[in-house]
């Protein structure tokens, strides 16, 4: 369990709910001897070039907590640095809900999940909209997606964790769907050659 995660999402309510079942000791050792993990590694690095997809979580004024997908080509999600990631906000449904909650609030989530490996990753940090800053704005933009940048948004890395794949089920992209009924067709193909052969 990382520090800066683990200090950051044990509030006093869940280290007395730990407490309560049994986990406390455990996970008071996890943070007091665990890595900061606020800062992007080359397994992180590889991990979030490969996402065709995430969760942003976002906060309302009311208190209410706001998941929304964010969806793109594998890559989209930018690392600026090693602290900071960023992408393109393009225009969608016009809702504004989690850029309108980022105005009030800049505590957010981002949940990765890769199905087909069974990996998921859980970052905690801080984000901000982005609007008026020509160079973050061509930092994240996908130059051969055709959709004007509204915004950017700008998250700064307060804490990571790798989370259990218990329960994930595996499912595969559409290309590697794809990729896969190619092979079986060719497959197919040199079984019925070496049948009439």
């Amino acid at each position: 369990m990382p520090r800066q995660f683990g200090t950051i999402a044990f509030t006093p309510a869940v280290k007395a709910m730990q407490e309560k079942m049994g986990s406390r000791e455990n996970y008071e050792r996890f943070v007091a001897k665990g890595a900061d993990n606020n800062t992007i590694t080359p397994d992180l690095e590889e991990f979030i070039a490969s996402m065709e997809g995430f969760y942003l979580g976002t906060v309302s004024s009311n208190g209410y907590p706001y998941i929304q997908f964010r969806g793109g080509k594998a890559g989209f999600l930018k690392i600026l640095d090693e602290k900071t990631l960023g992408f393109a906000d393009y225009r969608g449904n016009v809702q504004y809900i989690s850029v309108g909650n980022l105005s009030e609030q800049d505590k957010a989530f981002l949940f990765l999940m890769d199905y087909r490996h069974r990996r998921r990753l859980k970052i905690l940090g801080r984000a901000r909209i982005v609007e008026n800053d020509p160079t973050i704005l061509a930092q994240v933009e996908d130059s051969d997606y055709g959709a004007t940048v509204e915004r950017a948004i700008v998250f700064e890395i307060e804490g990571w964790d790798w989370n259990c794949p218990q329960h994930i089920p595996i499912r595969y992209s559409q290309a590697e769907v794809e990729a896969m009924q190619t092979r079986i067709t060719e497959l197919e193909q040199r079984l019925a050659e070496a049948k009439n052969e």
